[in-house]
């Protein structure tokens, strides 16, 4: 088993070296004067002025993730709320799905500023973006694999005299958790930059203002170490995601190194 989890992580190999390829190749281009430092710092000055500015990033930070976390667990509520609700209704499904996919024709970068100005610069519009940012793949994957469930299981459970709440709670949701999972990491990544557009727009704290105000105050390496920290707190919310699933579904990684497992074999 170790054997498999190490080929596993090499897999990931090929690309460290290429990130490390390029911070090199710009720290390089940046140190020889090729780039002007002034447009583009070197990572190296990156890092520096993200230890120098920690304390301040820190509360900006803490900030963006309040209103992250706040808006991906409405979305996710929401969102799985919903995707029963359009499974156990043929006639919800055909009214409501056609109304989400055309929800995610409205650029949120408009409605932003509308937001801001019906609910104020608190933390409540930022909220709303978030949750419309991740409301959509949350949905429509949980959707799916409700839809997606074995046949043979439901009508097991019906031969055996089951209510439709119980195939709903017994066979549907626990095999639409893989599906509902995925759309969950998907919604993690996106989660992040709605709360940062909203806070651009405006707002008190959060990364985004501190984005906003270094890039008018020219100071070029701040906007890119509080991009540092947005990338951070991506990755950091699709770890969670990912071990969530782990403990959720440790079935599912069972599989999964069996699989790998036989590959490795042939």
């Amino acid at each position: 088993m170790s054997e498999i989890r190490l080929r596993r992580f090499a897999a990931y190999g090929p690309a460290f070296v290429v990130v490390v390829a390029l911070l090199v190749l710009w720290e390089a281009c940046v140190r020889v004067g090729r780039i002007d430092a002034t447009l583009l710092p070197a990572p190296t000055t990156i890092l520096e002025a993200l230890g120098n500015k920690w304390d301040i990033l820190l509360g900006h930070s803490i900030q963006t993730l309040l209103e992250t976390v706040l808006g991906l667990a409405i979305a996710t509520i929401l969102g799985v709320a919903l995707a029963v609700a359009i499974d156990l209704s043929s006639w919800l499904r055909r009214a409501l799905y056609p109304l989400l996919v055309a929800s995610q024709t409205i650029p949120m970068v408009a409605l932003a500023p509308l937001l801001l100005v019906w609910f104020g610069f608190d933390l409540l519009p930022k909220v709303i973006l978030v949750v419309l940012y991740c409301f959509f793949p949350i949905t429509v994957a949980c959707a799916d694999g409700l839809l997606g469930v074995d046949a043979d299981l439901v009508r097991l459970m019906r031969s055996m005299r089951a209510s439709r709440w119980q195939v709903l709670w017994l066979v549907r949701l626990p095999g639409a958790m893989p599906s509902f999972f995925s759309g969950l990491r998907i919604a993690a990544t996106y989660s992040v930059t709605g709360a940062i557009i909203g806070e651009y727009v405006g707002a008190e704290q959060g990364l985004g203002i501190y984005m906003q105000t270094s890039a008018n105050a020219h100071a070029i390496v701040l906007v890119f170490a509080a991009i540092v920290v947005t990338v951070i707190l991506s990755l950091a919310l699709f770890a969670l995601v990912g071990l969530i699933e782990y403990l959720v579904l440790p079935w599912k990684e069972s599989a999964r190194t069996r699989a790998t497992g036989s590959h490795v074999l042939r």
